[in-house]
């Protein structure tokens, strides 16, 4: 494989790569848009099989009216036979066979509404069922979604303030330390003071004649004369 086949191939795992993300950005506001489309979808079957049940309920209307015609007719056809009018009865006779066509044409389009309508009732019950199962578990996702989102906030907020509470935790030993040194500072000053004052005393005391000085050779010969 040369170079540029290589680079192709990369940039197309790279446009892959590119589109898996943006639709797991998108997934719930796909899977919402998916439902409403579906959900738009078995509205319109609803329709078409109130649509069908209507043209059912009619058929079988007219095929109960037929039915009622053709009685009727027949019993037309019965008189005109008990008056001997066998023309009469001919000709009613055809009426009712015209009936009796019309009945079976409309009792077939009955069953076939009939049929329809119960296979179209079963696939909108599954769909209905689909829809609501779908609905749940995207309920259930968002609501997964919120919980692990707040979960990152606060994890967000936790590791922030860990962050924060070590800085401020610093800062409080640097000023400790600080605050350690003055003290020290102060305390060897005040110190210093000390001797400075009592050097100062002793002295004041040597002009005196009250404090004795330092030890001499002729001082330490007279004192061992007087033993």
């Amino acid at each position: 494989m040369n170079i540029w086949a290589k680079l192709a191939t990369a940039l197309r795992g790279g446009l892959n790569e590119a589109g898996e993300v943006l639709v797991d950005s998108q997934a719930l506001r796909i899977l919402d848009q998916e439902v409403r489309e579906a959900t738009e979808e078995l509205k319109q079957s609803k329709d078409g099989l109130a649509a069908i049940m209507a043209r059912q309920k009619l058929a079988e209307e007219k095929s109960l009216q037929l039915q009622a015609s053709i009685e009727q007719y027949e019993g037309y056809a019965a008189q005109a036979l008990e008056k001997g009018d066998e023309a009469l009865a001919l000709e009613v006779a055809q009426k009712v066979a015209e009936l009796e066509n019309q009945h079976a044409t409309e009792k077939d389009a009955a069953k076939g509404f009939a049929k329809n309508a119960e296979s179209l009732r079963s696939s909108v019950k599954t769909a209905e069922q689909n829809i609501l199962r779908l609905k749940q578990q995207i309920d259930t996702v968002k609501a997964t979604e919120n919980v692990l989102r707040a979960q990152s906030a606060v994890a967000e907020r936790h590791s922030g303030t860990n962050s924060k509470l070590r800085t401020a935790m610093d800062s409080l030993e640097r000023i400790k330390e600080k605050q350690a040194l003055k003290q020290a500072q102060m305390e060897a000053a005040e110190e210093i003071s000390k001797d400075n004052v009592s050097d100062s005393l002793d002295e004041k005391l040597k002009a005196a004649g009250i404090a004795p000085g330092p030890s001499s050779a002729e001082k330490v010969l007279e004192r061992l004369k007087k033993k």
